[in-house]
């Protein structure tokens, strides 16, 4: 979807509204700006954008205000304290003004855990499915009162791209505190220019973003944004990167009108398995191939044999994710492994019919199936 003619007919949107923004310059939530919003998408509704998801930062923001704490803790029971306290007003604020609208909202919390598991990820997704087909809004946000470094998705940027890839949304929108995204930092060059449309397979796009900064309350920055995006794409998603602040932004990307970057999609979407496995965030190995199996596995789309890996690193089992790297150490693919770290390592570089020699025993002839693996 690279034209913005086409946003005339989508129909499943997710907004992504980041701290900077739902905050009153860190003094608690900027109602005004909420109801700015609010408005915009209950007109969207109207105007046949039928189902809309919410990600919206803000809770650690408002529950540092509501505790009068004026730093970021660091330490993480006092941020997830900050966090239960502020959900409570963050969900208030958007459930109030939507009913003004005859609206109703769910709150949905998050965490990377729910959509690891392969069971968690499909109820969630019938959850928001079901929520969606009721005529409600849901309010996602990740779930900070829990979550911990190895289960955390580290940003809402990320969050979203991954709801996009959940329900197959046609338009991501990440609204921040920027135009959009510019070629350079315009901090540093006040006469560098916006970026209008990108490839989300681009490379550059990560080099351009990467000097952005990150905002005091939030987590994360431009770059997050430009990945969030390529993350989107997987599930055919386009996005716009556009600015909060302008008034009826939501409503002038719905009729098309030229604001902040596009990023669209530049290859087909991924099967509903391999986006599931493309959007899981942590890996527990590493294996590097030789040149040969790379070539076969990018030029064939085959499984990965034993005897392409040179490397194993990482202790983990058998079925769980693991990265596969070429020899200058770029990533190639990901899939579920069939043997443990300890397993492969005894029948690395070995041909398939070696395996029962090498283990006494044989499970599958392929190290990892190609339906169980998606290139990156």
């Amino acid at each position: 979807m690279k034209s913005r003619s086409t946003f005339k007919q989508t129909c499943r949107w997710i907004i992504k509204v980041g701290s900077s923004l739902v905050t009153n310059q860190g003094q608690g939530l900027d109602a005004e700006r909420i109801g700015s919003w609010v408005e915009q998408i209950a007109q969207l509704r109207r105007d046949g954008v039928n189902e809309v998801v919410l990600v919206s930062s803000g809770a650690v923001a408002e529950g540092m205000s509501r505790l009068g704490i004026t730093k970021r803790p660091h330490a993480l029971n006092r941020l997830q304290a900050a966090a239960a306290v502020g959900q409570m007003g963050l969900i208030q604020a958007y459930e109030s003004r939507f009913q003004r609208h005859g609206l109703h909202t769910a709150q949905v919390l998050l965490t990377h855990d729910d959509l690891a598991d392969r069971q968690r990820y499909l109820n969630a997704r019938s959850t928001l499915q079901a929520i969606l087909q009721l005529g409600v809004i849901p309010v996602i946000n990740e779930n900070d009162t829990v979550a911990v470094d190895e289960i955390r998705f580290g940003d809402n940027d990320t969050l979203a791209a991954m709801v996009a890839n959940l329900l197959a949304a046609e338009l991501l929108v990440i609204l921040t505190d920027q135009p959009g995204m510019y070629e350079e930092d315009p901090r540093q060059n006040p006469n560098v220019k916006l970026i209008q449309e990108a490839r989300a397979g681009d490379r550059r796009l990560q080099i351009m973003a990467s000097a952005g900064g990150v905002g005091e309350l939030g987590r994360g920055g431009m770059l997050t944004k430009v990945r969030a995006a390529s993350r989107a794409a997987q599930s055919g998603t386009t996005t716009v990167i556009a600015s909060g602040r302008e008034t009826d932004v939501l409503l002038k990307i719905r009729s098309g009108d030229n604001v902040g970057t596009l990023i669209y999609p530049d290859q087909e979407p991924l099967g509903a398995r391999k986006q599931w496995l493309a959007t899981r965030l942590q890996v527990q190995g590493q294996l590097v191939l030789d040149e040969g199996a790379v070539r076969v596995l990018r030029e064939s789309g085959r499984s990965l044999l034993p005897v392409g890996v040179v490397g194993v690193d990482g202790n983990f089992r058998r079925g769980e994710l693991v990265e596969c790297l070429a020899p200058d150490g770029r990533g190639v693919a990901r899939g579920l492994v069939n043997y443990s770290a300890e397993e492969t390592r005894r029948i690395k570089g070995y041909t398939s019919d070696k395996i029962e020699k090498r283990l006494g025993y044989v499970d599958e002839p392929e190290l990892i199936h190609r339906d169980n693996m998606v290139l990156l």
